[in-house]
């Protein structure tokens, strides 16, 4: 018996250690960083149907695609978790810009703008199947203004409702939470008590509380609390968008509003931020102008503005900001794009303020702001941030990634950098060269941590029966190239980019595939 069973091992065990297994995408030798912010260690990933099959040493393993990785990094796609890309996407659905920054998943719908229907979004989405996948929130501002137009009060009753049955529905169509952008109009007309009704509607379908809040600058504190506030009245998760501290008599000061984060979380509630590796932010000129000025419309303001008593009144409030901010001037804003001229792309106020042939003064200045708010106003890029402060809110281990972006069309303005290059910046100027967190730390909060507060259930780690997205890249080469003066380069150093199980760059060029999908909140019907 003993001679048989020594046979039956002898004769069955070469099918053991030669059975072959097929993959479509094998990749060898990679260093491999799962995302958990763990260590990185070497070995091999399988990728079949769209999903991570083994990980290992995997010389049983064959595949169609074989890539060697020797020398480079492997790691999750991604997750760029503040994006604008509800129009861009469609027209330039390769989504360069954000491909060959790694980026793999965007989380639009943010600063409580969205797409107005967001179960034909989505659809659309998933016909159009982008190169990125796509998840969303559902916009204050958007869901305001198709209940109250941009009108400066507060919600009836019957209002207050109608708004919270839009974000009710918005969930079960699939958004990942509520976002507001308590800056902008309508949105700012609002007070907290409309904001928490959203949120607690938002969080009966657990979604999340996302925040562009009503102050960056002199008001943070207060506006950092607020956020707080509706979280825990909501008893939501809060994620509070691009957090900085801006205008120069402020710097420093970024110890005392990311402390009110830290102090949130030490109670008990879950507070996280996102922040673009940037000392300059991008918006539109319009919000140099008090809030009351820009309710109601285009009309509407030109009617305020061609008002002598009322223009003088928003003069004043503009230059009384200008003086908080301790700024001489207003150098600090320069046009990203201007319609009506683009001439003017690319020039300070300050520049263009003399090219009209005035008197280089700030009450000047805020003359030529308002000339150009009411043709129609710009977008802008305010160089209003301090290095320090940039450097000490990125230490912070819950703080994600976001370039608060959109797909921009290549040549057109002069948009901010960060559309093209904040996750390459972060790894090339951040990470090896000031050192300011590991690469593995870096990773995790570009990951998992952002597939955890987003609730993106199948992505952010290297993990057996995870979607296959991935990155790999040279963290010796990695490296944004975007400048200020000629945004319109794409990073460097990501040799290959797999979404859903496809090869969307290799060897560093788009492959023009486009195996993104629509990724849905915890609610979707």
């Amino acid at each position: 018996m003993m001679i048989k069973n020594f046979l039956f091992l002898i004769v069955c065990l070469p099918a053991v250690v030669t059975a072959q297994q097929s993959a479509d995408i094998l990749i060898r030798n990679g260093k491999l960083i799962d995302g958990t912010g763990n260590s990185w260690f070497y070995g091999d990933v399988a990728v079949k149907n769209g999903k991570i099959i083994a990980i290992g040493k995997l010389t049983n393993y064959t595949a169609t695609k074989v890539i060697d990785a020797k020398k480079l990094i492997v790691a999750p796609g991604f997750i760029d978790v503040h994006g604008h890309i509800e129009g861009g996407i469609f027209e330039q659905p390769t989504a360069d810009n954000y491909i060959y920054d790694g980026v793999t998943t965007v989380v639009t719908g943010n600063c409580g703008g969205s797409a107005p229907n967001l179960k034909r979004f989505l659809l659309r989405i998933d016909s159009l199947h982008p190169s990125i996948n796509v998840a969303t929130l559902v916009g204050h501002n958007t869901v305001r203004e198709q209940v109250m137009k941009r009108d400066n009060r507060l919600p009836s009753a019957a209002e207050q409702r109608k708004m919270d049955s839009l974000v009710e529905w918005a969930m079960k169509d699939g958004a990942v939470g509520l976002s507001t952008g308590l800056i902008y109009i309508p949105g700012a007309f609002a007070n907290t008590a409309e904001v928490v009704s959203l949120a607690k509607a938002a969080g009966r379908y657990n979604g999340i509380y996302a925040s562009h809040i009503r102050n960056e600058e002199n008001n943070a504190v207060e506006a950092i609390n607020e956020a707080i506030q509706v979280g825990k009245e909501a008893n939501v998760p809060v994620q509070i968008s691009h957090f900085k501290i801006g205008g120069r008599g402020n710097w420093g000061k970024s110890h005392i509003t990311l402390g009110l984060v830290q102090q949130a979380r030490k109670e008990g509630w879950d507070v996280t931020i996102d922040q673009y590796p940037y000392t300059a932010s991008s918006t539109n000129l319009g919000v140099r102008l008090p809030e009351w000025a820009l309710a109601g419309g285009q009309d509407s303001i030109k009617t305020r503005l061609h008002n002598p008593t009322i223009r003088a009144q928003i003069k004043k409030e503009m230059l009384e900001q200008l003086h908080r901010y301790k700024f001489k001037n207003y150098s600090y804003a320069v046009v990203a794009s201007y319609a009506p001229d683009s001439n003017y792309n690319g020039k300070s106020i300050t520049e263009i303020n003399k090219l009209m042939g005035r008197k280089a003064k700030a009450s000047y200045e805020a003359e030529t702001i308002m000339d150009m708010v009411e043709k129609g106003g710009a977008q802008m890029v305010y160089h209003s941030m301090n290095e320090e402060d940039v450097k000490y809110i990125m230490q912070y281990p819950f703080c994600m990634a976001g370039a608060d972006a959109g797909v921009p069309i290549p040549g057109k303005g002069i948009p901010h950098p960060r559309g093209y290059g904040t996750n390459a910046r972060i790894l090339g100027r951040y990470v090896r060269e000031a050192k300011v967190m590991s690469l593995e730390e870096a990773i995790r909060r570009m990951t998992s941590l952002a597939a955890q507060k987003f609730q993106l259930k199948d992505r952010g780690l290297l993990k057996e029966g995870m979607a296959a997205d991935m990155v790999i890249f040279d963290e010796n080469e990695v490296t944004d190239k975007a400048t200020f003066e000629q945004p319109h380069q794409y990073s460097v150093g990501f040799q290959y980019i797999v979404v859903n199980g496809k090869l969307v760059v290799e060897d560093g060029k788009h492959t023009q595939v486009r195996s993104g999908i629509a990724l849905y909140g915890p609610a979707k019907l």
